[in-house]
């Protein structure tokens, strides 16, 4: 299993696409079901340097109103499995941060959070990932990620975290990136880590050297 990314033998200019991005009201003006309820604030962080890409789900409440991805508990989480700093993760020069979803896209009838909107990954990530071709390795973050970048059945997430190393060491295939599968940061995880303690003994230490890898001490 290789990670897809769509890459084409075609050129983007990365500002031009995060400024289009920016003023994307796709999921307001020709949704797929219910247009979404409030303002598209589209949350990214395109970069023409970075060697690493964060793959999220969708902006959460906390998120939206910042403008900034993952100053929630999530980002706080995040940001420990990686072992990196808050500077080194804002640091657009090292992290590119492309969810699966740019805007927030509500609130369930229990208070968590609505997938992302299944207008915005067919219509951007191809262009996104052409326009940074100096991408090394995708962080592909919870069920969403894991089912746009890892073609074929849809597994479920334990399944596929526990292949991070064989997915990590796949050949790769023309118009694919390398990917590491993670589960979603969210608190609402803590029982699956609890239940999973080979998560902290085997993947954290890869996630970390591959991060420490690719933006440098």
């Amino acid at each position: 299993m290789s990670c897809a990314s769509d890459v084409a033998p075609l050129t983007e200019d990365i500002a031009r696409v995060a400024t289009e991005i920016r003023a994307c009201r796709i999921c307001v003006v020709s949704p797929k079901g219910k247009p979404l309820r409030h303002e598209p604030r589209p949350v990214l962080r395109l970069s023409s340097m970075a060697r690493l890409a964060i793959a999220g789900q969708a902006p959460g409440t906390r998120v939206h109103k910042s403008g900034v991805p993952f100053t929630d508990p999530s980002g706080v989480r995040l940001r420990d499995w990686m072992g990196i700093t808050d500077d080194e993760f804002y640091d657009v020069a090292r992290v590119a941060i492309i969810p699966m979803g740019f805007c927030f896209p509500g609130l369930d009838a229990k208070g968590g959070d609505l997938a992302p909107r299944p207008e915005c990954a067919p219509a951007w990530r191809h262009r996104v990932f052409v326009a940074m071709p100096q991408i090394e390795l995708v962080l592909a973050v919870g069920q969403y990620a894991h089912w746009w970048h890892f073609p074929g059945p849809r597994q479920p997430v334990t399944e596929t975290v526990r292949r991070f190393a064989e997915i990590l060491s796949a050949p790769l295939e023309p118009g694919r990136l390398r990917c590491l599968p993670l589960p979603h940061p969210s608190w609402r995880n803590s029982g699956w880590l609890k239940a999973n303690p080979w998560f902290a003994a085997e993947v954290l230490p890869r996630l970390r050297s591959e991060v420490r890898r690719l933006i440098g001490s």
